[in-house]
């Protein structure tokens, strides 16, 4: 049976305890042990080591070095880390360690929450197996992001919000490689709500069983 680790808290807005007990019902019911856990400290435990894959549902908080350094160095051992929208893309600001490992950063959502477009541009990938270019009414994250990055889907900016990057094309998910552990993100997934569209779920759960070693 593999292991999952899923630590959550951070900024109230993203609903960061209802997503992680929806993740932990994701995680279960594709056979995996987890554990739950509030806050960042839990990352300094060498036994994280041991895990087969970790979510961090933790917006705009901080992170000890100590347990930045083990989180980093677990998942580079070979750990899976997977998550999505501010629970991981917008976790630890000053942290830029965190930032190379997970591949992107949160920096704006024009508009807040408004109606865009997602674009699969991987259908080939499983992870996309099945699932078509679709509707989204949420934040659309414009973020700063690693050209190395395997993308799986973006959107593109309209200029409403924002003149400036009008026809700015975005990834909105991806995954890639951190030393031997896989990383996947998907910024899709403000609060718990979301989760019940059926291509924003799908997408993460099967990217977090990529990811998972």
């Amino acid at each position: 049976m593999k292991n999952a680790l899923i630590a959550w808290g951070g900024w109230e807005g993203h609903q960061p305890e209802a997503c992680a007990e929806i993740v932990r019902g994701m995680l279960e019911s594709e056979g995996m042990s987890v554990r739950v856990e509030q806050g960042s400290d839990v990352f300094a435990d060498p036994a994280i080591g041991d895990l087969d894959l970790i979510v961090p549902i933790i917006t705009q908080s901080e992170i000890a070095a100590a347990a930045l350094e083990n989180l980093v160095a677990a998942v580079a051992s070979g750990v899976g880390l997977a998550g999505f929208h501010g629970g991981m893309g917008d976790a630890f600001r000053s942290a830029v360690d965190y930032q190379f490992m997970v591949g992107g950063q949160w920096v704006a959502h024009p508009g807040n929450i408004i109606d865009y477009k997602i674009h699969i541009i991987r259908p080939d990938d499983p992870v996309m197996a099945g699932i078509s270019d679709f509707a989204y009414q949420s934040e659309q994250y414009f973020m700063h992001v690693d050209p190395g990055n395997e993308v799986l889907a973006t959107t593109t900016f309209d200029g409403e919000h924002a003149p400036w990057v009008k026809g700015v094309t975005m990834p909105v998910v991806w995954k890639r490689q951190h030393g031997r552990g896989r990383v996947f993100y998907s910024s899709l997934g403000h609060v718990a709500a979301e989760f019940d569209v059926p291509e924003m779920k799908t997408i993460l759960q099967r990217g977090m069983i990529w990811a998972a070693r």
